[in-house]
């Protein structure tokens, strides 16, 4: 990311994936800007100072309802790294807000040795059941390669979605 001079907007903390992508777009020279909410500046940011978390800018806001509004209004796209339920509901709720027309920013999964294989597998079960249409699966992108999904978000263009009901009469 550093190299293609885009910046990193993450979750603030210097723990897990997140912390480590941090720091290697840090030490590359890159801009990184972390959004952490008071209430998990222990948990996510540990036996550190602020000052030495290394972010270029770490703001701190007050819940975590503000810090993914925060990081959505900082960011010019989405990628999704493996990780668990925080990760999950995350990816969850940008995508949902691109299916309503919320947003038009490119969205991707690193898919790293297969980890994301079951979920691409649900989503696309989803779509073949009908509880997906074929925009909102083009939303998210993925590929097993960082470069290659950086590059693909990049000439993306996020597909304009229909209105939601079938009908405008439905209520």
């Amino acid at each position: 990311m550093a190299s293609r001079r885009l910046g990193l907007v993450y979750g603030g903390g210097n723990v897990g994936l997140m912390g480590r992508l941090a720091g290697a777009a840090l030490a590359a020279g890159g801009e990184v800007i972390g959004v952490i909410p008071e209430s998990l500046m222990g948990r996510e940011v540990s036996g550190v100072r602020i000052e030495d978390l290394g972010a270029t800018r770490l703001e701190i806001v007050d819940s975590m309802h503000t810090r993914k509004a925060r990081m959505a209004e900082l960011s010019d796209g989405f990628i999704a790294l493996p990780g668990g339920y925080g990760t999950f509901e995350e990816l969850f709720e940008i995508l949902t807000w691109a299916q309503l027309g919320f947003h038009h920013k490119p969205i991707g999964i690193l898919n790293t040795e297969g980890y994301f294989d079951p979920l691409i597998r649900l989503i696309d079960h989803s779509l073949e059941e009908g509880f997906i249409r074929p925009a909102n699966r083009a939303l998210v992108l993925d590929d097993t390669d960082p470069d290659q999904l950086v590059q693909r978000l990049l000439e993306s263009r996020v597909p304009q979605q229909e209105h939601w009901l079938s009908s405008p009469d439905v209520l």
